[in-house]
């Protein structure tokens, strides 16, 4: 478990499932992936994490608020694995917060603490990001935490069709400190 000022961030367990698919299955939340989808499909997500953290030791891990215990949404770390892209193995960092935890710092304080943990654990020269070119607030997010654009590493979702936009995806990267 990784803690901060404010939160914790620890592994997934099988009853963290319907919470986030709440949490996450919003309009508000879901804009920037095709809109709310059905459980089964966040609950893919939520078994690939745990998958990851016992192959990997990390994840996307569940950010809890230290002081209530609720989840307020998911961050951390796992290895990109789309092949037939520019990023098949970088290790990325993501985040999903929930939408009334927006505009706290919640996402800031995850990323810059799993961040952290990744440059002390892992030996990867760099980590990555990506989103849709829409999502100004996520992409903003990876400048204000000193992620550069990387044009060069753009690429398309595999789990989109060819012509969906939400499959566009735009990278960000930053190198690991001196």
């Amino acid at each position: 478990m990784i803690t901060t000022e404010r939160l914790h961030l620890r592994p997934w367990r099988e009853a963290d499932k319907p919470v986030f698919h709440a949490l996450a299955n919003t309009p508000a939340m879901m804009e920037h992936f095709g809109g709310p989808v059905p459980q089964a499909r966040h609950d893919a997500i939520v078994d690939r994490m745990i998958d990851q953290q016992a192959r990997n030791g990390h994840c996307m891990w569940v950010v809890e608020l230290r002081e209530t215990g609720e989840m307020a949404g998911v961050c951390g770390l796992r290895i990109g694995g789309h092949p037939n892209t520019p990023v098949p193995e970088e290790l990325e960092i993501g985040w999903r917060i929930g939408e009334k935890f927006w505009g706290q710092g919640i996402a800031r304080e995850a990323a810059q603490a799993s961040m952290a943990w990744g440059w002390a654990n892992t030996d990867r020269p760099r980590i990555a990001a990506w989103t849709v070119i829409g999502n100004k607030p996520s992409w903003g997010l990876m400048e204000r935490l000193g992620m550069v654009r990387r044009a060069d590493l753009d690429f398309h979702h595999p789990e989109y069709p060819a012509d969906n936009p939400f499959g566009a995806m735009i990278v960000y990267t930053i190198d690991r400190p001196a």
